[in-house]
């Protein structure tokens, strides 16, 4: 297969396992590289869901193509995340190929891409992934093909060893109601979400189940990201800052991505100030990370509370409201379990109250001195230069349709003048 295509020079991948340990020999391209072709800002940008290295880097390619003309002067290079995560292959992502967006099943089935990526993301388990095929394909009556589907997708994304203990964004998370919910309830819930079916009919069940299978591999992503930002990228930028400490790195992360780079703070060796500026890019977790109290819970605070005083700049959140997955699937699935109140009607992210709000569709809340900043005043270069900071983009990420909304919608010129604005560059 041919090399995809990158727009900009110098690029360097930087591959990571689901455990967080990286690929010796492209971490030492890029560190070598790095101060061979004089670097003074390496941008660093960590997908969220993708199905491979291909889709991976051409969203590389169209993200940083406007950065060369934005920032002529400055002296940049650029590298990119590549780490085991998947994208339902249902899931549209704007001015992509038909290829990496197809469109939506009229029926719940397990389309054969996304049973691929499914057997790639999780080796090993090519009999579960069978058996939830022609479970979804079949749809049994009745609640035992319900509770086989359940206990079969809990199998699918248990772990144990290094990713242990990364899937938490605060103090007070439990095991989210999907693994320990009853099945057949978590399903209905979904399909109401997904609005399925006419109007004031029962939901069928299994019009949820495909949804749960999704949100269950989400969140192996989101436990993944976590692992790979705090054990492998926060490692790695020690290791470049050791390597070369004037190279100024500015971190951007989209969706789990953004988790994965956020946590990297956490893995930042002590002492190194190399990090510029983070750029949150509908970030796919909660939305009270960085609180160091949550006003639901005042003895409980976020997994990166006061992380953000490891950049040497601004951690820049860019959120909105035109982002379904975020609005409306997130914080369905994120319930904690024994939480057993009723999810009816519509704006259901609202009705299970902001305790379960995501950063990429709030912004980071319950943090003191997070400051609002017009995307307008951020592209004629006003933003702070530090401390956190909640930027509404929905002016411009508003495309993609169901079941994500605009969750992909990032390739525009504008979000890369953000990177630069936080970052200084230029």
């Amino acid at each position: 297969m041919a090399e995809t295509a990158m727009s900009v020079t110098p690029y360097w991948e930087l591959t990571f396992d689901a455990d967080g340990d990286a690929d010796p020999r492209r971490r030492e391209r890029c560190l070598t590289g790095a101060v061979r072709r004089g670097v003074r800002d390496l941008v660093v940008f960590a997908h969220g869901w993708n199905n491979d290295r291909s889709a991976a880097t051409r969203l590389y390619s169209r993200f940083f193509e406007p950065f060369p003309d934005l920032a002529p002067a400055a002296a940049l290079g650029y590298a990119g995340v590549v780490w085991p995560s998947m994208r339902f292959a249902d899931e549209p992502i704007p001015d992509f190929p038909r290829a990496l967006a197809a469109e939506q099943p009229t029926r719940p089935v397990l389309d054969k891409d996304t049973r691929q990526a499914l057997l790639e993301t999780f080796p090993g388990r090519a009999a579960v992934v069978d058996r939830l095929a022609r479970l979804l394909d079949r749809q049994p009556d009745g609640p035992d093909g319900l509770e086989e589907f359940g206990r079969l997708v809990r199998l699918l994304v248990e772990v144990s060893g290094p990713q242990e203990g990364y899937a938490a964004d605060t103090d007070a998370e439990g095991e989210p109601a999907l693994f320990s919910a009853p099945v057949a309830q978590v399903c209905e819930d979904f399909a109401r979400a997904l609005g399925r079916g006419p109007a004031f009919s029962i939901p069928n069940p299994w019009d949820g189940a495909h949804e749960l299978l999704r949100q269950a591999t989400y969140y192996a992503m989101k436990r993944r990201a976590g692992t790979v930002g705090e054990r492998g990228l926060g490692e790695l930028i020690g290791q470049l800052a050791a390597a070369a400490p004037e190279v100024r790195v500015h971190l951007v992360g989209h969706s789990f991505g953004a988790r994965l780079v956020a946590f990297a703070l956490r893995g930042l060796p002590p002492g190194v100030r190399t990090v510029k500026s983070v750029t949150l890019l509908q970030g796919a977790f909660s939305q009270y990370a960085f609180a160091s109290r949550l006003p639901h819970d005042p003895s409980a605070g976020g997994a990166l509370r006061g992380r953000q005083r490891r950049i040497d700049g601004p951690l820049v959140c860019c959120h909105s409201r035109h982002d379904s997955a975020l609005g409306t699937m997130y914080p369905l699935a994120s319930r904690m379990a024994g939480d057993d109140r009723a999810v009816t009607g519509s704006g259901l992210g609202r009705a299970l109250g902001p305790r379960w709000g995501a950063i990429g569709y709030d912004g980071i809340q319950a943090v003191d001195g997070t400051r609002v900043c017009p995307l307008s005043d951020v592209l004629r270069g006003r933003l702070p230069a530090s401390g956190c900071v909640n930027v509404d983009v929905a002016s411009v990420v508003r495309r993609g349709g169901p079941p994500a909304g605009a969750h992909s919608d990032i390739a525009h010129r504008e979000l890369a003048q953000v990177v630069l604005t936080a970052g200084r560059i230029g």
